[in-house]
């Protein structure tokens, strides 16, 4: 079965990992989410979609740590939970993919992905890091995603492609221990071949059974590889179904807003209508 036959066969629903019940969210008197249920599987692509200012940076701010909500409930495996900081959280877990990703330009492949958690040899002070064992781990992974391209571990990571970095990233948080990876618009700043590989990146993890949330405005990307969908508007969830339930066409009106769309046509034909000679 190919990748593709694979993302189209139904597949059993696991307990969702992550839920988040009737989410809430204020900063002193700005409302930044309001309500917002959403169920997190293992397995599947939980796609959030939205607009600039939709709310989709407080949600995943909320999964990982950084904020907690004014009220509502977040359970992981069924038992509620709330994470002080972005470390409780990857420690039950989470991890989070920013768009930059967080590697670092001037080192190496190898050293990147252990910075913080390097694998050592030897004791006391001739205690020191075993590059060895860094540069086969880190490759090792990075293949396991499919990106045979990067074939030494000590090359620069300013030197990868966009898609590479992700491959980097997303591997290194699989390595780690991430049940729920979430990947905070890892599409936006990528030409079209490169956000090809990192939409396979996700079919791939899909598969390996984690959860993966893809933060995103491009309705196309996400309905390529998404299992379930909610969109946000003005800090509310809008909407959510699961793949094949919404055309893109619904999806991308949505998106936009509709009623708001309708209204910016009628004022662009008033505007036009200026300018037409009268008869």
């Amino acid at each position: 079965m190919t990748e593709h036959q694979a993302s189209e066969h139904v597949h059993e629903v696991l307990p969702p990992i992550l839920e988040l019940q009737s989410i809430t969210k204020r900063f002193d008197n700005v409302l930044a989410l309001h309500d917002v249920s959403m169920q997190i599987n293992p397995g599947e692509v939980h796609c959030l979609l939205g607009d600039n200012g939709a709310g989709k940076s407080t949600l995943i701010k909320i999964f990982s740590g950084v904020h907690q909500q004014t009220s509502g409930n977040m359970c992981l495996e069924g038992a509620s939970i709330s994470f002080a900081n972005p470390r409780e959280a990857r420690d039950r877990g989470i991890a989070t993919v920013h768009q930059g990703t967080g590697v670092l330009p001037l080192m190496s492949v190898a050293r990147n992905f252990f910075v913080g958690s390097e694998p050592t040899r030897g004791k006391g002070v001739l205690r020191r890091m075993d590059m060895a064992e860094a540069r086969r781990v880190s490759l090792e992974q990075i293949q396991a995603l499919g990106i045979r391209r990067v074939e030494d571990a000590d090359q620069l990571v300013g030197t990868l492609s966009g898609g590479e970095r992700q491959a980097l990233a997303i591997s290194r948080a699989l390595y780690f221990g991430a049940r729920v990876l979430i990947l905070d618009e890892p599409t936006a700043a990528l030409g079209v071949r490169e956000a090809q590989t990192v939409l396979k990146l996700i079919r791939r993890v899909r598969h390996r059974g984690v959860a993966v949330v893809l933060v995103t405005h491009n309705a196309y990307h996400a309905l390529a590889v998404g299992d379930r969908f909610t969109i946000l508007i003005h800090g509310e969830a809008a909407d959510s179904f699961v793949q094949g339930e919404r055309t893109r066409e619904e999806v991308l009106n949505l998106m936009a807003g509709g009623e708001e769309l309708e209204d910016l046509q009628l004022e662009l034909e008033e505007i036009d209508a200026e300018f037409t000679p009268s008869a």
